[in-house]
């Protein structure tokens, strides 16, 4: 476990350096769906410092067994707005709202207890039907709408290329992602 995150931090380094970016910027999130508490406790004591998980009740068992494991705990994936309140009480961040109603339903439930929920918005620019996400001419829109929720912090935009064998091929897709937050910050 220790060589394979290793590898592909050494992985991320290089490639953030190649294009001029600081590596340190990169954030790795280990994604562990599915798999077993101890195998995702292997990781955090490998390194792996940011865990990624898309089922509330799984997330909820990990974090049990894990609760002596210093880790930040993604949600990732499409998240139905009624499970809204148990994401915001397990995670430190949500990477993927899409929709006003689903931001209303995490703002009401972080301002149950107290708390700034940081999300990303996810935007499908890709427009494939089979990923969520907010159309891209529709971002802006959302953006400024969940700006006005005290309880929301965005802290970015995410996305979900398709997939493809070479790599390189999904490059278009970030880029266009990048545009959009540039627009989105100068408006």
């Amino acid at each position: 476990m220790q060589q394979k995150l290793d590898h592909i931090k050494t992985r991320i380094r290089k490639a953030a350096t190649d294009c001029g970016r600081d590596p340190e910027s990169v954030r790795l999130v280990a994604v562990s769906k599915t798999k077993p508490a101890e195998l995702v406790r292997r990781a955090i004591a490998a390194g792996a410092g940011i865990i990624g998980e898309n089922y509330i009740q799984e997330a909820r068992e990990k974090f049990k067994a894990l609760d002596d494991c210093t880790v930040d705990w993604h949600y990732i994936g499409h998240l139905q707005s009624n499970k809204a309140r148990y994401a915001v009480r397990l995670f430190d961040l949500i990477h993927s709202v899409d929709s006003l109603k689903l931001a209303r339903e995490l703002n009401k439930s972080a301002k149950k207890i107290d708390k700034v929920q940081p999300i990303l918005i996810q935007v499908n620019i890709s427009k494939e039907k089979t990923k969520g996400g907010v159309h891209e001419a529709q971002a802006l829109e959302l953006v400024r709408a969940v700006s006005e929720l005290t309880n929301l912090s965005i802290k970015g935009l995410m996305t979900m290329p398709p997939y493809f064998d070479d790599p390189d091929r999904a490059r278009p897709f970030f880029k266009a992602l990048a545009d959009l937050g540039q627009q989105i910050r100068a408006a």
